[in-house]
């Protein structure tokens, strides 16, 4: 009889970060989501947003996302403490704005060798941050 292990379910410790590829498969996802960004029309607003350089830009997004799967926190061990909303409260985002970042996601995620119950499971879970940004932003 083969040995089926069940699949660990996603958001319990750090499944969802295993389920990621871990660091490295963050920062691959976090690069094409940026390279999604610069080049669809309807992220050209929130792509000015950023002003980071390319490189700090991509390290943090995958830092967070480590710790935010339930892996190490390498984003505090960087950069410090961070407050998501607050980080973004100076910036204009509304629905287009919060909507136009989570489809650079979907499109990012849709080129990732993930489970599709993962890549599913993940946007689904970044909308919550992402709505949580424009309730907390400026308004234009």
């Amino acid at each position: 009889m083969a040995n089926i292990q069940a699949k660990r379910p996603y958001g319990l410790m750090d499944n969802s970060y295993q389920s990621a590829g871990g660091f490295e498969g963050l920062q691959q996802l976090v690069g094409l989501f940026y390279d999604v960004m610069a080049e669809l029309p309807e992220s050209e607003n929130i792509h000015h947003m950023h002003t980071d350089p390319q490189p700090v830009r991509r390290d943090k997004l995958a830092r967070f996302l480590a710790g935010w799967l339930g892996g190490p926190r390498l984003f505090s061990e960087t950069y410090g403490p961070i407050n998501i909303p607050q980080v973004h409260a100076h910036l204009v985002v509304n629905e287009a704005e919060r909507d136009a970042w989570l489809l650079c996601m979907e499109k990012a995620l849709a080129q990732m060798p993930y489970e599709q119950d993962f890549k599913e499971y993940l946007l689904t879970q970044l909308r919550i941050p992402a709505e949580r940004i424009r309730q907390t932003a400026r308004r234009q």
